[in-house]
């Protein structure tokens, strides 16, 4: 018996991704993948109840890899620590073997149709320390929000993320039409308020797409980074790893494509984008109280 809140697999895909039940309709199931940013429906007799203690193996690789990518995120913050002080050079401005500038890093603004994944991408950015406002919003009112939150929030990185899939029997061809899909267009038309907010691609970088996300689309629509170019499932916290290279990546540099992208989960099949510039800033001397910086953007 297959109940709310239950983890399964599908037998019908080999049970290579888990999902938790979020609704039951009849003989159908609404799922929500609990690595992976995939949404579907499943007949009930297609769904297996699994151990929370056993992922898959596809879940197991995936921890693996988000393990390595938080290391590596690590070691790039320690790497730019050295490169800040080679760049100040004078001793004057250290004491006690710590640095005296303060940092700036690009702010976020992130909207998320899966408050489950919202509450663990919050989680992230505190570990990282990149300043974030996160808001939990329905894919098909995240235009709207972003309209009213954009202008009171300022924020240097959008990520517009949440759950989207291809639709079931669809033929190969339709893959790159909007109505093939469960939520790219409302994506499309989030990406296109930020750019109308802001038609800068370094003032204002565009993380969005879920997974298997038209790609295309979101990219001719203003994102800098996007899901899904090989339409393939996207973890959940691939965005996250964006936004925060781009926070901690220095306005004088532009970003690694293939470093950013290598530090997703998903790599190339399931996140690309466009050269873009960092959002981080250092400053002297260092503030006592950070909170009585305020950097606003020039109008």
């Amino acid at each position: 018996m297959t109940n709310l809140g239950d983890l399964v697999v599908r037998k019908s895909y080999g049970g290579d991704v888990t999902f938790r039940v979020e609704s039951i309709q009849r003989n159908e199931a609404m799922i929500k993948g609990t690595e992976f940013r995939l949404l579907a429906d499943a007949p009930l007799h297609d769904l297996v109840k699994v151990d929370p203690a056993s992922p898959s193996e596809k879940a197991r690789r995936a921890r693996i890899k988000a393990t390595e990518s938080l290391k590596r995120l690590h070691r790039d913050r320690q790497e730019q620590t050295e490169r800040n002080q080679a760049s100040l050079g004078n001793p004057l401005w250290y004491a006690q073997n710590e640095p005296s500038y303060f940092e700036v890093p690009g702010k976020v603004l992130h909207l998320d149709g899966d408050e489950r994944y919202l509450k663990k991408s919050l989680e992230l950015y505190e570990k990282l320390r990149v300043p974030v406002h996160g808001y939990y919003v329905a894919e098909s009112q995240m235009a709207s929000v972003l309209y009213r939150l954009l202008p009171s929030i300022h924020p240097d990185i959008v990520v517009i993320t949440g759950h989207d899939g291809v639709l079931k029997n669809r033929p190969h061809a339709d893959l790159y039409n909007l109505t093939s899909y469960k939520n790219s267009s409302h994506f499309v038309e989030a990406v296109q308020t930020a750019r109308q907010y802001e038609r800068n691609f370094d003032a204002l970088t565009v993380v969005a797409g879920a997974c298997q996300s038209h790609f295309e689309a979101l990219l001719q629509a203003g994102a800098n980074f996007a899901s899904s170019p090989s339409r393939v499932l996207i973890h959940a916290l691939d965005p996250v790893y964006i936004a925060a290279k781009v926070s901690f990546t220095s306005i004088r540099d532009t970003i690694s494509m293939m470093d950013v992208l290598n530090n997703t989960i998903s790599g190339t099949q399931g996140v690309g984008g466009i050269e873009t510039r960092g959002s981080y800033r250092i400053g002297l001397p260092k503030l006592k109280d950070l909170t009585t910086l305020k950097v606003v953007p020039s109008m």
